[in-house]
């Protein structure tokens, strides 16, 4: 496994409310704004078999099936790109009461990662980056 790239901020939230907010996979776009939509199965909570399919607003596909799942701690999700496997794992930390810690790791592996996965950690990192101000709004309870 090489890691891609790496993204860590703090939020006003409880870790139980921002574990919560983004185990609603499913209302991502509202902060997550390059993708249009995405759909888990089955339906509901997170779970060890829980996957997902999603549409960019590029118009790109892309799947990933749960690898790892902790409730309260972490979950990766995993999903393929191009010629190698990716792995989006997404952890909390409780800094206090009314405060998490928030990490996305990238991570792949597979024929060309060197290559292909800095490529994808590049154009994923923009997306990203845009992406975390918005959820941090959102858990801070900004509008």
């Amino acid at each position: 496994m090489l890691k891609l790239l790496e993204r860590t901020f703090q939020v006003d939230s409880s870790k139980a409310d921002a574990w919560a907010h983004l185990a609603d996979v499913e209302s991502w776009p509202t902060w997550a704004r390059h993708i249009r939509k995405l759909e888990i199965t089955p339906p509901g909570e997170l779970s060890d078999h829980s996957a997902g399919a999603l549409v960019l607003t590029n118009g790109i596909r892309s799947t990933f099936r749960m690898t790892e799942l902790n409730p309260g701690r972490n979950w990766k999700w995993t999903g393929p790109f191009l010629w190698i496997t990716v792995d989006y794992d997404h952890q909390f930390c409780e800094l206090g009461p009314r405060q998490c810690e928030i990490l996305f790791v990238l991570e792949g592996s597979g024929f060309g990662v060197g290559i292909f996965g800095r490529l994808f950690a590049a154009i994923y990192a923009r997306n990203l980056d845009r992406a975390i101000p918005r959820l941090i709004a959102e858990l801070n309870g900004e509008k």
